[in-house]
């Protein structure tokens, strides 16, 4: 039998197929829908012109505002945060298949140095206690505080407490006020009708929910999806799922082995030429969290700079990379500031001198524009020529 190959321009259009990024970002607006396809949509604290959960899912429709999002979770309760590879929110019909994830990070999380010093089990039933008689609480409506020198990500006793519930899945995220973080007893939140996994069968719904959303992957991209399994889980769930193998092609021409979804076939017939848009892609972005892969399919070498000290930096503290059709033409830096209305491009680099054309930066403009709307920005200047 011959195995399937999978050429780079092909590779390239079924992922960004499956990321939601091949076709314009237009249409009605189904804002759970583009989360459920997604799996998850990580959040962030960071806003130099949008924060990442919404950028994201303005990336794949633009109708999308930022007050969009906190109504699902705070009234319709179709989305839920936890933890995938970071602080996340998905929807709220994956519960079942995440009962696992509360344990296995209940267990990392309690037996962590960070945490345990910190897990009082009176702090704890305290903590408890007041929300279930007071209802969702805040980090800021309570007042233990950090004892001793202060260091970076110190937090006191109190949010360490809040946080280890919520990993366990015993307080779950009620709402949110700005970015402040309300927690409530979980069974208030989540609802009590959800069907019953057992972790084999949970082991199984993720990671075939992980391929389905990658439409093809090695064992280890599998695992790293959703990081609630461990290697051993996947490898023996691989053992027995109904799966392809293929080779891929990448952007340098080599080969590598991977796993396909059982449809692949049809995938590929059904693939369309990826649009030629420009678009402003978020440093989180889940299309791009995997930088190896990211660099395998696309030649695109990126990093996420915000934590490497700014003398050491090779671009900036927080750089968006340019996707146009299937591939990565550049990157930018981009300040908001809301108080102005603007929406500031500070550097414009492309990937060879070639790319840096009129037409480029026409269409640059345009999705800058696009972008300062969705942070409510009225003028975009060019700091960067």
């Amino acid at each position: 039998m011959t195995q399937l190959r999978i050429d780079n321009a092909t590779a390239r259009a079924l992922w960004l197929t499956s990321h939601g990024l091949a076709s314009a970002p237009t249409g009605p607006l189904d804002t759970i829908g583009v989360i459920r396809d997604l799996g998850f949509v990580q959040l962030d604290t960071i806003q130099v012109v949008s924060r990442a959960h919404h950028h994201i899912l303005w990336s794949r429709n633009q109708n999308y505002r930022e007050h969009m999002l906190e109504p699902l979770l705070r009234e319709k309760r179709q989305v839920f945060e936890h933890y995938t590879h970071d602080a996340s929110v998905l929807p709220m019909e994956f519960l079942p298949m995440w009962q696992r994830q509360f344990r296995r990070k209940k267990a990392e999380v309690g037996r962590s140095n960070w945490f345990g010093k910190h897990l009082d089990p009176d702090l704890i039933a305290h903590v408890i206690q007041r929300i279930r008689n007071e209802g969702a609480l805040s980090t800021h409506d309570f007042e233990t505080k950090v004892k001793g020198e202060k260091q970076m990500w110190s937090r006191p006793p109190h949010k360490m407490v809040l946080d280890y519930l919520w990993y366990a899945g015993e307080l779950a995220t009620s709402h949110r006020e700005g970015f402040t973080k309300f927690y409530d007893l979980a069974d208030r939140v989540f609802p009590q009708d959800q069907p019953e996994m057992n972790d084999q069968a949970q082991i199984t719904a993720l990671c075939q929910s992980a391929l389905a959303r990658l439409g093809f992957g090695t064992l280890g991209e599998i695992r790293k999806f959703w990081e609630a399994c461990d290697v051993a889980e996947v490898k023996a769930w691989a053992q027995t799922a109904d799966l392809v193998a293929a080779e891929v092609q990448g952007a340098d021409g080599s080969w590598s082995a991977t796993w396909a979804t059982p449809d692949i076939e049809t995938r590929i017939a059904g693939l369309k030429q990826p649009t030629s848009r420009l678009r402003i892609l978020n440093p989180f972005d889940p299309a791009i969290r995997d930088r190896v892969r990211l660099a395998r399919l696309f030649g695109f070498d990126y990093t996420v700079e915000m934590f490497v000290p700014a003398a050491k930096r090779q671009w900036g503290y927080y750089v968006f990379p340019l996707l146009e059709g299937s591939r990565f033409v550049g990157r930018i830096e981009a300040k908001g500031d809301r108080k102005r209305g603007t929406l500031t491009l500070t550097n414009f680099w492309t990937e060879s001198d070639r790319l840096r054309t009129d037409k480029r930066k026409v269409k640059l403009e345009a999705e800058l524009q696009r972008l300062a709307k969705l942070a409510g920005l009225e003028q975009v200047v060019w700091a960067a020529v």
